[in-house]
């Protein structure tokens, strides 16, 4: 199964392939210190985006798992319940 980290930030979301456990320390720092300014990797490639990380200001770890070993019955299941089903 593979992981996406999504990480909120102001109500932003940015996807973070693992490991995050060297960014999650960065942002902490930043925080720590009255605020700070953190690149954010991108989730494929590019340069990333620093974002200004300080006191007060709402951060959430969300961990996605996604793909998977689900044979293809289950996901056929899945895929044809319908919402008057529920």
């Amino acid at each position: 199964m593979t992981t996406i980290n999504r990480l909120t930030v102001d109500g932003r979301d940015y996807f973070l392939p693992d490991p995050v456990t060297e960014l999650r320390d960065k942002i902490l720092d930043a925080i720590r210190a009255g605020g700070g300014y953190v690149n954010i990797p991108p989730l494929r490639s590019g340069p990333g985006i620093d974002i200004l990380f300080s006191p007060g200001m709402p951060v959430v770890w969300t961990r996605l798992d996604i793909g998977g070993d689900q044979d293809s019955e289950d996901a056929e299941d899945h895929a044809t319940v319908g919402y008057q089903d529920l």
